[in-house]
């Protein structure tokens, strides 16, 4: 049996973390517990400036934390973030695909292709793209952890989000598929689908409360969740916490999809 301390397997330090879409909401909160249980981590984003807002941020806590800029769209930038992150650091330990687009809201058979193509280049693409290119690392370091934010339109489709609910359920199959194929090298790869959370991207949602009680009455935990509570499961599939864990599709939407 593991006599290890419970603390001891969240800890962090030595570990190198890439976040992507992480200059605000989920994304953002993954990368302060991440620091917060020693990681050096590396935030990124399409916006620079935010990115540096919230990098001198964390630093004033002792965070080691670099920001870099990346549309998670473009092939070169995917690169460079991976280049950069490795340069810096020496490797990658731990990778949250965060970043996400949905372009497009209305009916499936209305969505124009360029939405079409935004939405599975960022939402599936970009991770396919940059866990391929961290893997060989996270190889020779001896294994490391994947992280997909996914959403539970991935299981149920949700409506006037047609595409995206395919994208997200494409990206719930590929963590599966690299899980399976990349576990003998150490390497687990685990998704986590939010329902209702509380983030300035939802806030046409809450910012009314008639609207917040028509989403939460039918929720078993009926009220939204926290970026918090996001972030805290990904903390636990970063860490050795979760060292059995691979593979996994891990709802946070409060009883949502029962």
């Amino acid at each position: 049996m593991n006599s290890e301390p419970a603390q001891a397997l969240f800890d962090l330090r030595g570990k190198v973390a890439v976040i992507t879409g992480a200059s605000k909401g989920i994304g953002e909160q993954i990368a302060r517990y991440c620091a917060q249980f020693g990681a050096k981590v590396i935030i990124s984003s399409r916006k620079l400036a935010d990115l540096e807002v919230l990098a001198d941020e964390m630093r004033q806590t002792g965070a080691d934390v670099t920001a870099v800029e990346a549309n998670m769209g473009d092939e070169a930038h995917i690169k460079h973030l991976f280049e950069k992150a490795v340069e810096i650091y020496g490797g990658i330990d731990i990778l949250v695909n965060n970043a996400a687009s949905n372009p497009y809201y209305g009916p499936t058979v209305d969505c124009p292709d360029s939405a079409f193509d935004k939405i599975m280049d960022i939402n599936v693409k970009a991770p396919f793209q940059l866990s391929k290119m961290v893997h060989p690392v996270m190889k020779l370091r001896g294994g490391g952890s994947i992280i997909n934010i996914s959403s539970i339109a991935g299981e149920t489709p949700d409506p006037g989000l047609g595409i995206y609910s395919v994208s997200k359920s494409a990206l719930n199959m590929l963590t599966k598929v690299f899980a399976k194929e990349w576990g003998d090298d150490g390497i687990r790869v685990n998704a986590v689908c939010p329902g209702l959370i509380k983030t300035k991207f939802s806030k046409a949602l809450w910012e009314n409360e008639k609207t917040l009680n028509h989403f939460t009455k039918r929720i078993p935990i009926s009220r939204m969740g926290t970026v918090e509570e996001v972030a805290s499961l990904v903390l636990y599939l970063a860490s050795d916490a979760s060292g059995y864990c691979t593979g996994g599709i891990y709802t946070v939407d409060g009883g949502t999809t029962i």
